[in-house]
């Protein structure tokens, strides 16, 4: 048994605040740290491995599993199906290791209602301003100003969910903002219920206590 099991660390932010960014440095950090692999029912695209990129599956199968509860989450976006296969995280954490999730308020949700739910740790990440968060969007040169538009629109939806998180970070100076994210995950590691050799530990106590007695 690992001296702990892990997290299934769930980072979610409206286009543009950030997160992108901070999880690869979270990653940077604990290189043991493992991003999660979703399951898709789209078409691999050139250069896709199955099982790196994408779990690549039929919507027969992604709907059995769905119906199988072998899925954390999972939505229909842009007319395919997109999930988070629980077995693979299940033995990730058993492992000891995190898994960091990329997902929107509503996955947030079902992971936190899944058997894994209990070893979840939510962070949401603010923009400073709504102004800001603009400015990211066209500086990064990567979207249209259409693109930009509806983004903008769908990211007051995500921000409006911020209550349902356990943590929730303004990301006004990414440095600090880092800093605080590494001292969460640092913190809800050592949670107890995330320490399961802790109860052999204590019979162990009990018994050298008692044979002292």
């Amino acid at each position: 048994m690992a001296d702990r099991r892990g997290l299934l660390i769930i980072l979610s932010s409206p286009s543009g605040a950030g997160k992108s960014t901070l999880a690869r440095r979270l990653m940077a950090w604990d290189e043991e740290l493992s991003f999660s692999v979703s399951a898709t029912t789209r078409t691999p695209r050139p250069g896709e491995v199955d099982g790196r990129e994408y779990f690549f599956l039929s919507e027969d199968e992604f709907k059995q599993k769905v119906a199988n509860g072998e899925m954390l989450e999972h939505a229909y976006v842009f007319g395919n199906f997109y999930g988070s296969p629980a077995g693979p995280v299940r033995d990730t954490i058993n492992s000891g290791r995190d898994v960091l999730f990329d997902v929107d308020w509503q996955g947030e949700i079902q992971i936190r209602n899944s058997d894994l739910g209990k070893h979840a740790l939510s962070i949401f990440i603010l923009p400073p301003s709504i102004r800001e968060l603009r400015r990211r969007l066209e500086t990064r040169g990567q979207d249209s100003e259409d693109v930009i538009a509806k983004r903008m629109l769908k990211s007051w939806d995500e921000i409006s969910h911020w209550g349902y998180y356990d943590y929730v970070l303004i990301n006004d100076d990414l440095d600090e903002t880092e800093e605080k994210l590494k001292t969460i995950v640092s913190a809800e590691r050592m949670r107890r219920i995330q320490q399961p050799a802790l109860q052999e530990h204590v019979r162990k106590l009990q018994a050298e206590f008692e044979e002292l007695s």
